[in-house]
């Protein structure tokens, strides 16, 4: 391909609406959710990051692509998202560490995008009428009829009610071994787990389990585990009861637990609570969260269309018998729930990423607190 040559493209959405463009990646016909990120950086980070499966990602920024790919930054083993959107596509790298071309990688892992269109235009109407299911048309799928198109999206399943963990976990468990002395082996259920959580998780001395999201309560005994962690990850989590059910377990067995982004949504409803979908959700990394122990604001980094449906204000009590609960972070954009901690069990969840690649960091000691967890809970245990 001529590196300034053009190809059709046009993105579809469910509301009718469509926006001509060019073809970007590979060629085709891609089918999810539309989603806008409002990261002006790092979106290697977000492509490679599990919990896009399903989804049509958007970029608000408007240049993309120009520090390439490289081999020391992805997340995981491949791009995750369904389709990708940009405005302005650098077909040209300027980065000393990049390995190969945006545009490279996306056709390498069949990744349908499109370029040159209004992203503004595009996220005003996400953010007004919501987040909505989208098709990306381009090659000899371009050419098919409007009509065809548009029936072709709206026959598309919704994200409420998918289950997608089973798409991007590990099929079999993975070891990183602690860095420094090991505090014990930690069981991380992998519902879409990100590099970077794990290398944080080494870091504060775990021996770090990355396990099939089908693995048992028996299966987790079966390593010593000293905790429990449950990662981000795509879907509905009214669709996961499963693991609901493992992690009941888990707390019923005592394990001290963590659970970020997709795991916060599940140790709330393990608790008792319910889970909503947002109308255009949070994706970025600019977001700011009020941390109710320390009153701190941070900025974070967020990829969730769904939250936990609980009280803001005072502790209240687990409708599954787990004690009192208390919401620990608060969205300051729309006061959604933001993070959860148990008062009576060690168990605590945040709605957003403390790993944080490709930044920012604020949210960074949430890994400690989850290692002093763990540690005081042990040392509890030992005394007796």
């Amino acid at each position: 391909m001529s590196l300034f040559s053009i190809e059709p493209a046009v993105l579809v959405l469910e509301d009718g609406s469509r926006y001509p463009g060019a073809a970007y990646g590979a060629r085709g016909t891609t089918i999810g959710e539309v989603v806008f990120a409002t990261g002006m950086t790092g979106y290697q980070e977000t492509l490679t990051d599990p919990s896009y499966a399903g989804q049509i990602v958007l970029q608000t920024a408007p240049h993309i692509g120009n520090t390439g790919m490289n081999d020391e930054d992805p997340e995981s083993r491949r791009i995750w998202v369904a389709g990708y959107i940009v405005r302005d596509a650098s077909r040209v790298v300027s980065n000393w560490r990049a390995d190969e071309s945006l545009d490279d990688a996306l056709e390498r892992d069949g990744i349908v995008g499109i370029s040159g269109i209004d992203t503004r235009a595009v996220t005003r109407v996400i953010r007004d009428a919501g987040s909505m299911r989208g098709a990306i048309f381009s090659g000899d799928a371009a050419n098919i009829s409007d009509d065809e198109q548009l029936r072709i999206v709206r026959e598309a399943p919704l994200m409420a009610g998918q289950n997608l963990s089973a798409d991007v976990s590990v099929p079999a468990t993975e070891i990183t071994p602690a860095v420094g002395e090991s505090i014990g082996n930690l069981a991380v259920i992998d519902l879409g787990v990100k590099q970077a959580t794990v290398n944080n998780l080494a870091q504060r001395g775990f021996t770090v389990h990355v396990m099939p999201q089908t693995s048992t309560i028996d299966e987790i005994t079966a390593i010593n585990p000293v905790a429990v962690f449950y990662s981000n990850g795509p879907g509905d989590p009214a669709a996961s009861d499963g693991h609901v059910a493992l992690l009941r377990s888990v707390l019923d067995a005592g394990y001290p637990f963590f659970g970020i982004c997709f795991g916060n949504q599940l140790l709330g409803r393990a608790l008792g609570l319910g889970t909503y979908k947002l109308p255009f959700g949070h994706r970025g990394i600019n977001q700011p969260v009020l941390d109710k122990t320390t009153g701190r604001v941070e900025i974070t980094a967020h990829n969730h269309g769904f939250a936990v449906d609980a009280p803001i204000d005072g502790a209240f009590d687990s409708p599954n018998g787990y004690g009192k609960v208390e919401v620990s972070h608060i969205g300051l954009n729309d006061q959604v729930v933001e993070g959860l901690r148990a008062l009576d069990i060690p168990a605590f969840s945040v709605q957003y990423h403390p790993e944080a690649a490709a930044g920012p960091h604020d949210a960074n000691y949430l890994f400690d607190r989850f290692r002093d967890m763990v540690i005081a809970h042990n040392d509890k245990k030992d005394s007796k």
